[in-house]
């Protein structure tokens, strides 16, 4: 290593900051992370610094920079964005014996400012000595997705209490106890949002010495999007590495189990439409059998649990068996094949209602009522309902004559091989089998307003020829 990663003490501590554009407010942001005393030094500051200076967050300095400026810091940026100057004064800086930090001149630094994931006091520093810091921003990246928002809060609840529980637990009780606060129900109560819960179990933890399984197992059901990993949501990727068992669906990317904790047991509970290999009934009682167990259990479902996900089934069999579960959104399939296409959902002026049907009942395909009821201005976006097209068809060319509906179809949205196509009414049942289309697709049915008025002279005139004849 060419450098050293250490955290510095910094409550009360100097730092200055050469320069007073966005150079100097971008490094004033980061240090203002921290509980040091901030003085920045310029001819002229930008609107940011100065308001920063009116808050009392900032001191800023108008008059000449000697190297006294630099004196008794525990830090030094220099930002003005002129390679020259940064030079010159890089020179008073060192001649005080500062720490130095010049921005854009890796040779002029002692100390390189790393990509930083802030869960205060939970903090993590990813540096690559100057080398490759777009490589720096993906990791923090990764890293961001490990790290649940409120981690930060429940360390700094731990570190408050840990005195209490030195008091009252021995060593090796009080390991048992953090592995449990950090790995068990508190933390995944804490990102749920349930603080003060989470806070009351963890100090009747500490009172009664219990935290071990008494707790009980619990359910997740978490949304993992229309497929690709990158479009699940941090909370979901926690959860995939906290479970014990996850149960997951057919069309998902194989890659988004690779966010599960390696020794967590993985079951394919998937179902195509015609082949069920498991019935919902067994994937209902088997979730709540492995809670019964006291597993932290991953319902892992394509797109959003709650839009055709029969998250209902599964809830209400928790519920009765007094299971904890939680529901953790995703992006639904209507979402992500909308923007695969490069469109809007709703269109103001043409589009203002949007529904979001299926064309597969337990019954079979069928015309969903939303097609049957269909307005202008409105865009049906339809599940499953690649089977029910033909009858789809024959219903809008029998109920609608004449109108030029806008048709979409996107397949496997979102992911490497998804395909974008559109078509007509009269060409969709074509367009489905040229291109073996069976199942995995969304279909957009748009009836646009002004398509609507579009449509309307070409009835009144046929109004018009009809008076005609009968006045003839």
């Amino acid at each position: 290593m060419k450098t050293f990663p250490m955290f510095l003490q910094m409550a009360g501590r100097r730092v200055v900051i050469m320069g007073g554009g966005e150079q100097a407010a971008q490094k004033a942001r980061l240090i203002l992370k921290t509980e040091a005393t901030v003085e920045i030094w310029a001819a002229t500051f930008d609107a940011e610094l100065s308001d920063l200076a009116v808050s009392g967050r900032v001191t800023l300095h108008d008059g000449p920079i000697t190297p006294n400026s630099f004196s008794d810091t525990a830090l030094a940026f220099i930002a003005t964005g002129c390679p020259g100057a940064d030079m010159a004064l890089h020179v008073l800086a060192k001649e005080a014996g500062a720490i130095v930090n010049v921005v854009d001149q890796p040779q002029l630094c002692d100390a390189i400012t790393p990509s930083i994931v802030d869960r205060d006091p939970v903090v993590v520093a990813i540096g690559t000595e100057g080398t490759a810091p777009v490589l720096a921003r993906q990791i923090k990246t990764k890293v961001e997705e490990m790290l649940e928002p409120r981690l930060g809060d429940l360390a700094a609840l731990a570190g408050r209490l840990r005195g209490k529980a030195s008091a009252r637990l021995d060593p090796r009780a009080r390991r048992d106890l953090w592995r449990w606060v950090f790995n068990d129900s508190p933390r995944w109560m804490f990102a749920a949002g349930a603080e003060r819960a989470a806070a009351k179990r963890i100090k009747s933890a500490i009172e009664t010495g219990d935290f071990g399984t008494a707790a009980g197992g619990s359910v997740s059901l978490v949304g993992a999007g229309p497929g690709a990993k990158d479009l699940i949501t941090l909370r979901g990727v926690q959860r995939l590495q906290e479970a014990d068992v996850i149960y997951y669906d057919r069309l998902l990317d194989p890659e988004i189990l690779e966010l599960a904790r390696r020794d967590a047991e993985r079951i394919y509970v998937g179902k195509a439409p015609g082949c069920h290999s498991w019935p919902q009934e067994k994937i209902t009682q088997t979730l709540v059998m492995a809670a019964k167990r006291g597993q932290r259990v991953v319902r892992l479902k394509c797109g959003d649990p709650g839009v055709f996900g029969r998250s209902t089934e599964e809830v209400d069999a928790l519920k009765a068996s007094g299971i904890a579960f939680e529901i953790i959104p995703g992006v639904t399939a209507a979402c992500a094949a909308a923007a695969s296409i490069g469109e809007s959902l709703t269109d103001r002026g043409k589009i203002d209602t949007v529904v979001l049907t299926t064309g597969h009942r337990q019954d079979g395909y069928t015309v969903p009522e939303p097609i049957k009821d269909i307005r202008p201005s409105t865009c049906v976006a339809l599940y499953m309902a690649v089977g029910a097209a033909p009858q789809i068809v024959d219903h809008l060319k029998a109920a609608h004559p004449g109108v030029q509906f806008d048709l979409q179809i996107a397949v496997k949205a979102q992911r490497k091989d998804q395909k974008i196509l559109r078509c007509s009414l009269q060409d969709l049942e074509a367009t489905l089998s040229a291109n073996k289309i069976a199942g995995e697709a969304m279909l957009f049915i748009r009836w646009p307003r002004e398509a609507h008025q579009a449509d309307m002279p070409l009835a009144q005139s046929a109004v018009g020829r009809v008076v005609s004849m009968v006045q003839d």
